[in-house]
């Protein structure tokens, strides 16, 4: 089963966020569809939409391990469901 999701990472710049975020993308056989980043004075912010491959990596497991990457690198890492967003913005 195939999941749309977002994923936001937010915190102080440093080396390796990308490098750290994109490596556990790719070992859970996830696909990075779309991609924004930008650094506002020493802020990061990368904003991702990615289509999950349940069947290789749930959703959760996939998370777990974003939540992870956050405590190791000090930042904020946010994965939604794309459908969330539609359900917010269609009532």
């Amino acid at each position: 089963m195939k999941t749309k999701a977002v994923l936001s990472v937010l915190g102080k710049d440093r080396k390796g966020v990308v490098a750290t975020v994109s490596t556990t993308l790719y070992e859970c056989g996830v696909n990075i569809d779309d991609i924004a980043q930008t650094i506002l004075d020493d802020i990061f912010s990368m904003t991702m939409s990615v289509t999950i491959d349940e069947d290789a990596c749930s959703f959760n497991t996939l998370q777990e391990r974003l939540i992870a990457n956050g405590k190791e690198l000090g930042m904020q890492v946010v994965l939604q469901r794309s459908d969330v967003f539609d359900f917010m913005y269609n009532i």
